[in-house]
């Protein structure tokens, strides 16, 4: 991927006993970007969330922030990160400034500077006027903007929220999808859901997981049109991907298990035509051709209506 690498998770995996609830995961995150995280409730987007924070062990893998291990340097690695769980974590019966000022101490933030980093993060969440009153006595949608206000109070390079518009009315929905891309604009952002229309009008590049696996990962100005296209090919005998990533017309190659790939190639349907008939001269036996161009919506459906039994383990 171009540019600065400030995420990387590698070929993450998560048990819950003998439930797989993350499989071999592995995408990453440049500076700047705003990545949506979409699956259905149950595919494994909070327990990928609460490892990528720390919050939860991988059972193999890593996680690199800003080249900073979240298990060998914690410390250093969270505090490039600002976190907004799917239950925001405030106290009721603190104001607004109480609140912030406690996450700003809990986040590091210097004594000569946490007014104004409190400041700060209020203005930008729409609470300007709103440091004196009680969390407790604030409507849903603002709560959730105060939450979000705790994940940007010590200015992170990489902000993730999970499931950020949960429990809110359209207004308020519309009002913390603006918010988020606001955030965009200066900090990395993640944005975990299982609501389309969210990444649609908020992200860059989506990633798609089901059960545990991540399905896609692609910038959604190439969904659905232009001269990049995607189809799933599945051989008998595959090669390694570097030899289908030197074919003609190949931009990149993703394995999704032993036989599957998704390759993204340029140009029309003769390039993958071309791609098929040169696995079946090298003796690589393909036996399936899916093209995956299509609508963001249509993509979903296809990826998540399969028929695999359900990682447990993850609520959302």
């Amino acid at each position: 991927m171009e540019g600065e690498a400030l995420i990387a998770v590698e070929r993450v995996s998560r048990w819950y006993g003998r439930h797989l609830a993350v499989d071999d995961v592995s995408f990453s995150m440049r500076r700047g970007e705003v990545l949506g995280f979409l699956g259905p409730n149950g595919a494994g987007k909070t327990t990928t969330m609460r490892i990528l924070c720390g919050v939860l062990a991988a059972n193999s893998g890593r996680v690199l922030i800003a080249s900073r291990d979240i298990v060998e340097d914690p410390k250093a690695a969270k505090a490039h990160i600002g976190y907004l769980p799917e239950q925001p974590p405030i106290y009721p019966d603190l104001t607004v400034d109480q609140y912030l000022d406690y996450c700003a101490r809990l986040r590091g933030v210097p004594r000569t500077r946490r007014k104004s980093a409190i400041a700060n993060s209020r203005e930008r969440c729409g609470l300007a006027d709103a440091g004196s009153r009680l969390i407790g006595n604030l409507s849903r949608g603002y709560q959730q903007r105060v939450g979000i206000a705790q994940a940007i109070v010590h200015s992170p390079a990489a902000v993730i929220l999970d499931e950020p518009t949960t429990g809110l009315d359209p207004r308020q929905i519309v009002e913390i999808r603006e918010l988020i891309t606001e955030l965009g604009d200066d900090h990395s952002v993640i944005l975990s859901t299982h609501i389309l229309s969210e990444v649609q009008t908020t992200c860059d590049r989506v990633l798609i997981i089901n059960r545990g696996r991540l399905l896609l990962d692609q910038a959604l100005d190439t969904l659905g049109g232009g001269d990049r296209r995607q189809f799933t090919l599945a051989l008998r005998s595959p090669p390694v991907p570097e030899e289908l990533d030197a074919a003609t017309g190949v931009v990149s190659v993703q394995a999704l298990d032993g036989h599957r790939f998704r390759i993204t190639f340029i140009g029309d349907d003769g390039a993958a035509a071309g791609l098929v008939e040169h696995a079946a001269k090298s003796g690589w036996g393909p036996y399936e051709l899916v093209p995956d161009a299509g609508t963001l919506e249509e993509i979903f459906l296809r990826m998540t209506s399969g028929d695999e039994p359900q990682a447990a383990g993850d609520a959302s």
